[in-house]
């Protein structure tokens, strides 16, 4: 029997329900983005944390809900799958709202979609918005609507509660060796990573609707000679009145995007960044699979 565990925690729930902030949390770090709008997450990163002597691969999932767009359908797919993936699934519910209509529908497909050897945690998350006596009876009915193996109350952002629910994951996972490096903490390649952080910061100052019709790329990564990084990224629109909006007046926008994202960036890497963005009109990403490729989605899943 081997002395390690090692295995993968899904991170389910409806958007804004607080996985990437969970996540990030678990990992000591911040590898997936976080912000108040709802279907901030696309695609799926992994992020790795060690609790003793156990390696748990959280997969952080797009929000699951009702899907009309094509990347929406792409994004609920991928939720999906990694809860058949995965060792144990930790479905996120938020304390203010309890059992929603989206909710039970993940109950719902939870039940259709995993057999009865599936293990199914159930975590109430923002507890701190709630009083004791609400909490309890949602709580209940919860438990009532679905069997959960168990249930923790935490909250995310706060931190309280989380180092329980760690501790249970890593007791729970399967004997065996890590898959990844000790200093390892995410599983997906710098380029979308640094991608996802440029979006971000897009989606923090654009407050219309813009945000949910563009991508980011990473077309180049060079390493220089000096031990700084070029970082060349595409903001793709969908209009071409949503190219000034991206850009801003007098290239304000942009401008405050790219100073908040290369300093991010220059954090994760540890070098000095220089970040370069252009947007670019593109009316049918949402159409084609090598936008979805670089997102780690898989495009056939718009057809089903």
């Amino acid at each position: 029997m081997s002395d390690t565990r090692c295995g993968f925690v899904a991170l389910i729930g409806e958007p804004n329900a607080g996985k990437s902030t969970l996540m990030n949390l678990m990992v000591g770090a911040k590898i997936a983005i976080v912000t108040h709008k709802v279907q901030t997450t696309r695609a799926r990163i992994r992020g790795i944390a060690l609790e003793d002597k156990t390696q748990i691969i959280f997969v952080d999932t797009p929000g699951l809900f009702r899907t009309r767009r094509n990347l929406d359908k792409a994004m609920v797919a991928a939720a999906w799958a990694a809860t058949s993936d995965a060792d144990i699934t930790v479905l996120l519910v938020e304390a203010h709202r309890g059992l929603t209509p989206g909710v039970q529908m993940i109950l719902d497909g939870l039940k259709e979609r995993t057999g009865s050897r599936a293990r199914i945690v159930l975590a109430i998350n923002k507890i701190d918005k709630v009083k004791s006596k609400i909490l309890l009876d949602m709580t209940q009915k919860l438990n009532e609507a679905f069997e959960f193996e168990q249930t923790f109350m935490i909250s995310a952002e706060k931190g309280h509660g989380v180092a329980d629910l760690r501790k249970y994951l890593a007791s729970e996972l399967p004997d065996g060796p890590w898959h990844y490096p000790e200093d390892q903490i995410a599983d997906a390649p710098m380029r979308m990573i640094a991608a996802e952080v440029t979006r971000e910061k897009l989606m923090l100052r654009l407050h219309q609707e813009l945000p949910y019709f563009l991508t980011v790329e990473t077309e180049n990564w060079e390493q220089r000679k000096d031990g700084s990084v070029r970082i060349d990224q595409v903001i793709y629109v969908t209009r071409e009145g949503h190219k000034g909006i991206a850009v801003g007046p007098k290239g304000q926008t942009i401008k405050g995007v790219s100073m908040a994202a290369r300093q991010e960036l220059k954090e994760m890497v540890g070098a000095e960044v220089h970040l370069f963005l252009q947007v670019k009109l593109r009316p049918q990403w949402e159409k084609e699979a090598e936008r979805f490729t670089e997102m780690g989605l898989d495009f056939s899943d718009t057809k089903k």
